[in-house]
């Protein structure tokens, strides 16, 4: 692949531009630092496969190298969820993606902090400011890309940072009385749910749509399925027994017709020639 270079943009003494991953550079194949964040940003796609929200010009991915190239550096960072509403091409097996040359910028990154040392969840590159290359995450996101949301979340204790870029910097932002944060470039919030998934529980990140309904994974979405099956059943079932019972009701007043139409003629009065009262 030949290197292409869009137009550079400087500020603040930086001059970045916006160039291809060259064909013999090697991205730097990270260990997943903890075996719940693959969990965490596939729950993530999962959801919005199953409502229909992806389409094919969108970029969805995790652990996968967004590029620039800072005062001449090649730089490339792997947020653990990346969301980009389109891009130029649609490719089967992307090896990175550079902002602007392939399409727009990412609209949110999400980091989720790690236990690598089992001693807790602590603050590492997530929060860098580090100017200098290699640069900070955090510098990369807000100074470099200028990533319109970016979220942090500690999938230990539950806690969600949501920082939305206000004059060029990112401004926490306080979630709403339902502790959710409202995306406006998906129309969809996005909050933390406590429970269980694929053997893993603890908390999880979890979208609502602009009605608050919470947007099911797969195996809820099958439950709901099943409890609607359940009372489709149950209404057959009732509506079965009520047509029963009228029938029955029916019969009996057949019934106590009948008898009395024998009564009367065992008296000698004819049913059909009855006395006007």
């Amino acid at each position: 692949m030949a290197t292409q270079l869009s137009t550079p943009k400087s500020f603040s003494g930086m001059v970045i531009s916006w160039e291809a991953l060259p064909d013999d550079f090697r991205l730097e194949d990270e260990p997943v630092e903890n075996t719940g964040q693959p969990l965490l940003a596939g729950a993530l796609r999962e959801s919005l496969e199953i409502i229909g929200f992806i389409q094919p010009q969108m970029l969805i991915a995790s652990n996968f190298g967004i590029c620039a190239t800072l005062n001449g550096e090649f730089t490339a960072k792997a947020p653990d969820w990346v969301y980009v509403d389109s891009v130029n091409q649609v490719l089967n097996n992307r090896r990175s993606y550079t902002p602007n040359l392939e399409g727009n910028i990412p609209a949110v990154v999400m980091e989720f902090l790690s236990d690598t040392e089992g001693v807790g969840y602590t603050q590492g590159e997530e929060y860098s400011a580090k100017p200098t290359y290699p640069p900070g995450k955090w510098f990369f996101y807000e100074q470099i890309l200028q990533v319109p949301v970016y979220v942090i979340f500690d999938p230990n204790g539950g806690l969600l940072e949501f920082y939305n870029l206000e004059n060029g910097r990112y401004k926490l932002e306080l979630p709403d009385e339902k502790g959710r944060h409202w995306i406006e470039s998906m129309g969809l919030f996005l909050g933390t749910w406590q429970g269980e998934k694929e053997a893993r529980t603890g908390y999880w990140l979890r979208w609502w749509d602009s009605a608050g309904n919470l947007l099911p994974w797969a195996v809820e979405r099958v439950e709901l399925e099943r409890q609607r099956a359940e009372q489709e059943r149950q209404r057959a079932e009732q509506e079965r027994q009520r047509a029963e019972q009228e029938r029955q009701r029916a019969e009996q007043e057949s019934q106590q017709k009948e008898r009395l139409i024998a009564y009367l003629k065992s008296q000698g009065i004819d049913p059909n020639n009855l006395p006007a009262t």
